[in-house]
């Protein structure tokens, strides 16, 4: 896995600049969808980012948000998620709340993960068995997930951009009383591989396989946990794109308690 992670955190950082030359210069939205917005500079990394895996990778699939997905995947076995601009919302206000993420799955399994920030220079990265990492200026280091196991000593990282009630509800249940809102998934998800965070909840079904598969690498290798709402783990290359049971990620100690939590909201 060792050329797959060379080769995913040079395009990661490569596109990185790319976006970061259209953040300073400004660019035009447009819109796929409601509340679904997408610039020039999502289609340019995402350019270079599929052309690049094609060429170093050409047997394996690839699943993007900006490339038609033809499910010719499903007969794959390795297939890289790749979201070029993870927070297109604060790209586009000017917040520095967005990353690009790669992601490998190999058989349905997150294997593989890139988490890069553009405006401060800072990357998390894993590979399967290898542990996970943070580069940050010019220093590596070896990241591992908080064991706070007290909710109330605990900080939820939550959207910015999306808030749900009911993700208070469950984290009013538990005493967990601290909140960062944060833009990007990647960035939240990666922040609990970091200690900084240890609970993230997406309740609905806005989420997609490449938001959650390199995050969800990473925070695996920190040894924390990643389920759906129901407490089953996310398979990646499925037919259905989205993850439609939800998100919990946590930093392990809590995730039985959030998954309980949530059951109980459900039922009443």
């Amino acid at each position: 896995m060792e050329k797959e992670l060379e080769i995913a955190r040079k395009l990661a950082r490569d596109a990185g600049r790319i976006l970061m030359d259209f953040y300073r210069s400004g660019v035009q939205v447009q819109w796929k969808g409601y509340d679904d917005p997408v610039t020039a500079a999502d289609h340019a990394a995402n350019e270079m980012i599929v052309r690049e895996l094609h060429r170093h990778f050409p047997n394996d699939a690839i699943v993007s948000e900006e490339f038609p997905d033809d499910l010719s995947r499903l007969s794959k076995d390795r297939v890289w998620m790749i979201d070029p601009m993870d927070g297109t919302k604060q790209f586009i206000d000017k917040i520095s709340e967005f990353a690009v993420m790669i992601g490998l799955a190999i058989e349905g399994e997150a294997v593989l993960g890139v988490v890069y920030h553009p405006p401060i220079d800072r990357m998390y990265y894993s590979s399967k068995g290898k542990g996970t990492y943070l580069e940050d200026n010019l220093t590596t280091k070896r990241l591992h997930v908080s064991t706070i196991h007290d909710p109330q000593k605990m900080t939820a990282v939550m959207s910015r951009s999306h808030h749900n009630p009911k993700v208070d509800l469950v984290c009013e249940r538990l005493g967990v009383t601290q909140r960062i809102h944060h833009g990007s998934v990647g960035l939240k998800i990666a922040m609990i591989a970091d200690a900084r965070a240890h609970i993230y909840l997406h309740l609905g079904s806005r989420t997609n396989q490449w938001d959650t598969c390199g995050p969800e690498a990473i925070l695996l290798e920190a040894g924390g946990r990643v389920t759906d709402k129901k407490g089953e783990p996310l398979r990646y290359n499925r037919q259905e794109i989205k993850n439609t049971t939800g998100i919990v990620a946590s930093n392990g100690a809590i995730h039985d308690r959030l998954l309980e939590s949530i059951a109980a909201l459900t039922v009443s």
